[in-house]
């Protein structure tokens, strides 16, 4: 079972520390803007910054991380009306095909939103999330914030 929570403006304390600090890809950036709408943009913290992919029907974000994690819940903040009805989490250890870790069904809306995971217990060195089936009409995502919160092994 997978659960989605929203968050408006509180502060968050969680048991499980950002295991994000990872070298990731996107699938696009919008008009290849990447100094205004880059990858780096939903890691830095700041609530004026964002990754805006280009238009299509799939959109991706890649995460390597430098060493093996056990990710625990993932916090994604969206741009309303810019958002994935449907996330597929794929994960594996280096040199291992991804595999399907779990889906998750965020809300279309402005608001931090925590999900947790049915197994916390998968270890991973790459993390792929595929936003899915987008509220845009063009396929666009925006996504301010974006969080893996685990156990670095």
């Amino acid at each position: 079972m997978h659960v989605t929570l929203c968050v408006h403006r509180v502060q968050l304390s969680l048991l499980h520390a950002c295991v994000c600090s990872p070298v990731s890809l996107v699938s696009s950036v919008l008009n290849r803007d990447v100094k205004q709408f880059g990858k780096t943009h939903m890691f830095d913290g700041d609530e004026d910054t964002c990754w805006n992919s280009d238009q299509g029907p799939l959109q991706w974000v890649s995460l390597d991380f430098p060493r093996a994690v056990k990710v625990s819940r993932l916090l994604v903040q969206f741009q309303g009306g810019f958002s994935s009805r449907l996330c597929t989490l794929e994960g594996c250890r280096t040199g291992q095909e991804l595999a399907k870790i779990s889906q998750l069904y965020p809300e279309d809306s402005n608001a931090l939103q925590i999900s947790f995971g049915s197994n916390s217990s998968t270890v991973l060195d790459k993390l792929k999330i595929t936003f899915e089936n987008g509220t845009d009409f063009f396929g666009r995502i925006v996504i301010y914030h974006l969080n893996v919160l685990g156990e670095r092994l």
